[in-house]
């Protein structure tokens, strides 16, 4: 039987109040509910379902895919203040009315960032911005500067700071989203619900926040300005119980059991998580804890971005390194991550890993989670961390660790795979060691080749980026795998095949002569926003699964990774003795590394000193030689290209 404890009261509405948020902004007011008769109901049902699971018989498979990490309502994170569109409402009125007003009216940071440095003196930042050029950026520029920097990745200018400029159309709803955007809703019910059709039958809904972002963001622009992470978070979970009692084909789930019956009931389980840095605040973390879990969390990060009471978070992205620095004021010269010699903020070895692993704090957090059955996600741990934590799932008979969103470092490019944050074949063991799983990002960018992949690595940061590191986790790692959307995450996704973003991973010569490859001789378009705008919303997830079938990618593990997951909460929530898996051989050969860029250019033809791709552009685009042009004519072109033709 379920305990009551398990059944997930919904926050009153004055709570709401209280933390000063409007969950209407943008969207037709909410119809009324019966929470309580759905809690009750759903109680009864996952009762029944668990007793019926105790008959030693096998389960049945279940069907459908798995999304480990969805930011849903994640227009709540940062204060409030940063992304554009709402989860739920009228599509016209939740994504499109709040965008179309002044430049900078979301998706900028404050035009005044030194105040944001208070915990360390004078000479300490000074000192620090001698050594790093982008913290000298960051206090020098300005919100507005580094605003418009923040987005801009090869292929792309982004979507933040003043963005109106940046597609056709806009504010029509047929601008965004797109795979390149960071502020812009992607997680809206019409296009979950879409996912749901094509099969999507568990989302981890992860409440996500910073409370260095939300102060780096203009006053104006934020619903709570206190910047306290958990007032994000309770409002997140409280519009997700909201959203599950409004619609008959989604419940969240609150057991293992829970989700089987779900799943097999033919709707959408919702898996409530955490991702914050500053989980659980400086106050009593279990009594929170509590609080939490009486709003239905079964699975949270214990780590985000930065280090906190509980362990060390994997370095990455650069601004992080800032946002540790203003918290620690230390300048660490063992090992240089945030530039070749140097890195801010955290207490890295020499071999720029971070020191840190789990607190005494850390270990009775997991160890109160291993109590209750809630599963541990290892995402955006150190090394160190994930060792301990490790160390206690084995002392706790093998329990299961998984990853919600992870890359594969074997896969990844040089300067990528030295990131803390990429996921290595040893993690990969002990995850399939304790019977867990990965959710394997959709943000792909370019990728080394996996030859056991069978498909070609020949459009960089498209589905065949993709296909090149499923395959290597399915075959070489053995790993179960679900997707890891981390939708509205601040992250790029799964760029398209076609269209003017085609390939453009990769520098933009080569991109165009993959795109034209793809035209010439790739799969053919399917026929939706996915094939020219990419992975832009959660409602094409099927539409990647589509792609990759086209590409000749077994897809069977990836649709059922649903069941992965069930398995994987009811191995946490049972008796166990033991490894899940033994004997499995980790085979990380069949990488081929690809050359630079610098190389790859280099073999390509060249006019006048710079380097093209014959045959690429097609009638209308700007050109510098004939020799670029589908049709060989650019007409009024220059003398090496200067001014600019276009094709014929």
């Amino acid at each position: 039987m379920v305990p009551p404890a398990q059944v997930s009261p919904l926050v009153p509405t004055s709570l709401v109040a209280l933390l000063g948020v409007s969950l209407t902004a943008c969207t037709p007011d909410p119809a009324p509910t019966d929470t309580v008769g759905a809690s009750e109901s759903q109680t009864a049902e996952t009762a029944e379902t668990a007793e019926s699971g105790d008959t030693g018989e096998p389960l049945p498979v279940l069907e459908g895919y798995a999304d480990l990490h969805l930011h849903m309502f994640a227009e709540e994170a940062f204060g409030g203040g940063w992304l554009h569109g709402q989860a739920t409402g009228a599509a016209e009125v939740a994504l499109s009315l709040c965008d179309g007003g002044e430049p900078g009216d979301h998706a900028r940071l404050r035009d005044e960032l030194t105040t944001l440095f208070v915990n360390c003196d004078d000479a300490q930042l000074q000192e620090a911005a001698s050594q790093v050029p982008l913290l000298q950026a960051v206090l020098t520029l300005g919100g507005l500067g580094i605003s418009e920097l923040l987005a801009s990745i090869p292929g792309s200018a982004g979507d933040t700071g003043i963005h109106l400029d940046r597609t056709d159309g806009w504010p029509e709803l047929e601008a965004w989203p797109r795979w390149d955007v960071i502020a812009h809703q992607q997680s809206w019910e019409g296009w979950l619900h879409e996912a749901y059709d094509s099969g999507l039958r568990i989302s981890v809904m992860s409440a996500v926040t910073l409370d260095w972002l939300c102060r780096a963001l203009p006053a104006g622009n934020v619903t709570r300005p206190q910047c306290d992470e958990m007032d994000d978070v309770r409002v997140q979970l409280q519009m997700a119980n909201d959203f599950a009692a409004a619609n008959d084909w989604v419940e969240i789930a609150l057991s293992a059991a829970d989700a089987r019956r779900i799943v097999s009931e033919d709707k959408l389980a919702l898996v409530l998580s955490i991702e914050a840095s500053h989980i659980f605040g400086e106050g009593d973390w279990l009594a929170q804890l509590d609080e939490v879990y009486e709003l239905g969390v079964r699975t949270l990060q214990i780590v985000h971005q930065l280090d906190n009471r509980f362990g060390g978070a994997a370095p990455h992205n650069g601004i992080f390194h800032i946002a540790q620095f203003e918290e620690s004021c230390h300048i660490d010269t063992d090992c240089g991550i945030t530039t070749a010699s140097v890195t801010l903020g955290f207490d890295v070895d020499a071999s720029c890993r971070n020191v840190k692993g789990l607190t005494d704090e850390g270990h009775a957090l997991v160890s109160e989670m291993i109590d209750r059955g809630m599963l541990i996600d290892m995402a955006h741990m150190s090394e160190a961390l994930t060792r301990d934590v490790y160390d206690l799932s084995v002392e706790h008979d093998y329990y299961p660790l998984y990853l919600s969103h992870a890359h594969f470092r074997e896969i990844m490019l040089p300067a990528k795979s030295k990131e803390e944050k990429t996921s290595p074949a040893w993690i990969m063991s002990m995850v399939r060691e304790t019977g867990g799983m990965v959710g394997l990002r959709t943000a792909h960018e370019e990728v080394n080749t996996y030859e056991g992949a069978g498909v070609t690595n020949t459009c960089h940061g498209s589905s065949r980026s993709f296909a090149q590191a499923y395959e290597f986790g399915r075959k070489g790692l053995g790993v179960a795998i679900g997707l890891g959307s981390d939708f509205n995450g601040f992250i790029q996704q799964t760029r398209p095949r076609f269209g003017p973003d085609a390939c453009s991973a990769s520098f933009a010569e080569e991109a165009q002569c993959q795109a034209r490859d793809e035209r010439i001789a790739g799969a053919a378009e399917l026929g939706s926003s996915f094939d020219e705008h990419g992975l832009g919303d959660v409602g094409l997830l099927g539409d990647l699964l589509d792609d990759l079938d086209q590409h000749g990618v077994d897809t069977q593990a990836l649709r059922g990774s649903a069941n992965d997951f069930v398995v994987m909460w009811e191995r946490a929530s049972a008796p166990r003795s033991g490894p899940a898996e033994q004997g499995f051989e980790v085979d990380v050969s069949g990488v081929t590394v690809l050359p630079s860029h610098f190389e790859r250019r280099g073999e390509l033809p060249t006019e006048c000193g710079d380097p093209y791709c014959p045959g690429a552009l097609l009638p209308g685009e700007a050109c510098r030689f004939d020799a670029e042009c589908e049709s060989g004519s650019c007409s009024g072109a220059g003398d090496c290209g200067s001014p600019q033709g276009v094709c014929d």
